[in-house]
């Protein structure tokens, strides 16, 4: 049941009224009273006109992932009423726009309506029709602000800070909000049931999402070349690293730039130029989607073959296609891990939240560099685009970035002659060089057919040889990769694998199986190559349930296909609607298989609304 700091709501309205700021309004506001929250945009594709939600859930406990239990609904949109009347949990309340009532066969003997009339209230204070959509929303916040005991102060600051500069709608919007406030507090149970106290948890925590994240990531790594075409939902990664580098990448004595922003014709173009600057010694990248990532692949091989570092930020979404550009998905990992025609692996990144994005952006330069190969971070929409409250974003000054085995000009001077893929060290990397060094150190870059020594062949024991020297050094770096999170609890017999976005949801649901009797062990996946880790921990279970947001289960079949593991302890619960994952359909998942006595035994797909 709801109680203090503990309940979840979601608020119904139409795609470009400006919800978005009121939102964030009410998310901020519990942030800043100490209160673990979560906030999640499900909002569609086109400009404007369509429904779109967005979902807060307050949980003191600390539980981010999405909530399907709703204790209260902001009904805004005509469109979705129905809709949005039927998923209010029995007992929960649903606010509305009372100027116009609610048709009767929408009413539930076990809902509670709260009635404001804001529009009826903008229409006698604001003349200008647009300026009442927009004024509504602040509205609407202010009578939740009384409704779940919002810190009124809070609310009033972070109106000052985004409207500050413009004293006029720093008035109209403080009299929204007061207005809905006030009529709330005279007209409405104030405050409900459940609502918000203050409380302190959140004094190491910061407010982001993953793509800011990851674009300061790319900062503090040193990358200085930034190639991409825009697309849902990887654009504002760009945006953000452009607003970092235009502060922090500038000369400042002569006022230059010290980075180059490339806006391509399109994604082939992108990674074309990501290529060529890392071939000549910047840390470059690119962000794009899963379409950008099916047009790079001809370059991504290139890159592998030829052993060039790039770094690709994959924020995935639905497909296959254009598919759904707004709705989120695990559903690149078999694409990037495999990407381009031919024999190739490359190095993946996988993070669970806004901070590892910052952490593995770093990381991926330096493995790319580290290896000479394409590096994939992925992401997706629900990490990237939504605000995630994580620990705070932390720097070592000490860190030197890993650019690998380079040869400087006195390092070529001392070889009587260089070749470019021989020898290697231990980990199968041979060491390049810059162009304009050194003379001694040029080469021919070649997509072809070469043997170890760079030279052209189509002998095949020559090319096979570097093929299997290429495999070898992808196996290598599974000892650099991130260590699996892992938790084992005594008694357990199966586990729970995951990957990403959905790591909350599969720690809730540890807990409620762990109430419900039934305990089990955890891990999440962190990179590939895997690690012996992963190997390890899943040999060690009678069983594993693995969860992911796609088809096909892909991360599963990585797992089949990489390790030992035979693929009867592996059971897939797969959840790829688009929408982030919720604790409720694993554990139903789970649940379901135990009641049909199905362990192990097909693969569950489960409905998510």
């Amino acid at each position: 049941m709801p109680g203090i700091n503990d309940f979840a709501i979601k608020l119904a309205n139409v795609n470009g009224t400006g919800s978005a700021s009121a939102n964030g309004l009410l998310m901020q506001s519990m942030f800043r009273m100490g209160i673990p929250v979560a906030g999640k945009n499900l909002f569609p594709s086109n400009i404007q006109g369509l429904p779109t939600w967005y979902e807060i859930r307050v949980s003191g406990a600390g539980y981010g992932a999405r909530s399907l239990n709703y204790d209260l609904m902001v009904a805004m949109n005509a469109q979705t009423y129905a809709k949005d009347v039927q998923e209010v949990r029995s007992g929960g309340y649903l606010l509305y726009d009372s100027t116009w009532p609610l048709p009767k066969e929408l009413h539930r003997n076990d809902v509670k309506f709260l009635g404001v009339p804001l529009s009826e209230m903008l229409t006698k204070t604001v003349p200008e029709p647009r300026t009442r959509i927009l004024l509504k929303n602040i509205m609407y916040s202010g009578s939740l602000a009384a409704l779940l005991g919002l810190d009124m102060e809070i609310v009033e600051e972070l109106i000052r800070e985004s409207y500050g500069k413009k004293q006029a709608l720093l008035d109209a919007n403080r009299q929204a909000l007061h207005q809905g406030y006030e009529y709330a507090k005279a007209n409405l149970e104030c405050p409900l049931p459940f609502r918000c106290e203050k409380m302190d948890a959140n004094r190491d925590k910061i407010l982001i999402d993953g793509n800011t994240a990851t674009a300061l990531g790319a900062i503090y790594a040193g990358a200085t070349v930034a190639a991409w075409y825009p697309i849902t939902p990887a654009t504002s990664v760009m945006d953000a690293f452009k607003a970092f580098a235009d502060r922090f990448r500038v000369d400042p004595a002569t006022k230059k730039n010290n980075f180059a922003f490339l806006q391509a014709e399109d994604e082939l173009a992108a990674i074309g130029m990501v290529i060529g600057a890392s071939w000549a010694g910047a840390r470059s990248f690119t962000s794009t989607a899963g379409p950008g990532i099916s047009l790079m692949n001809e370059l991504i091989g290139l890159a592998y073959y030829a052993e060039i570092p790039a770094v690709i930020f994959d924020i995935q979404r639905t497909g296959p296609s254009t598919g759904m550009p707004t709705r989120t998905q695990q559903s690149d990992i078999m694409m990037c891990a495999y990407a381009s025609h031919g024999d190739t692996k490359h190095l993946l990144l996988l993070p669970s939240n806004p901070k590892e994005c910052f952490d593995f952006a770093v990381k991926s330069f330096d493995l790319a560099e580290q290896f000479q190969t394409p590096v994939f971070m992925l992401s997706d929409l629900d990490i990237g685009m939504n605000d995630w409250v994580v620990d705070r974003l932390k720097w070592d000054d000490s860190y030197k970035p890993n650019r690998g085995k380079v040869l400087t000009s006195e390092e070529l001077d001392k070889l009587k002659t260089y070749y470019r893929y021989s020898p290697e060290d231990s980990d199968f990397v041979a060491a390049r060089t810059l162009p304009g060094i050194n003379a001694k150190g040029s080469f021919f870059t070649r997509g072809s057919g070469h043997n170890r020594l760079g030279g052209y062949t189509e002998t095949p024991a020559e090319y096979q040889e570097v093929m299997d020297r290429l495999l070898k050094k992808h196996k290598a770096s599974a000892q650099y990769m991130p260590e699996p999170i892992i938790e084992r609890k005594l008694g357990a017999n199966f586990g729970i694998i995951t990957v990403g976005g959905c790591d909350l949801a599969c720690r809730e649901a540890v807990d409620l199986l762990e109430a419900d009797g039934i305990t089990a062990n955890y891990m999440r996946i962190r990179g590939f190559p895997f690690s012996a880790e992963v190997e390890k921990f899943i040999m060690e279970q009678d069983f594993c349930y693995v969860v992911e947001q796609n088809r096909d289960a892909q991360l599963k079949s990585l797992l089949t296909l990489e390790t030992h593991v035979p693929k009867e302890k592996l059971l897939s619960i797969l959840v790829y609607g688009g929408f982030p994952l919720s604790a409720n359909s694993v554990v139903e998942g789970i649940q379901h298989k135990k009641a049909k006595k199905q362990i192990p035994a097909k693969d569950l797909v489960v409905m998510e609304e």
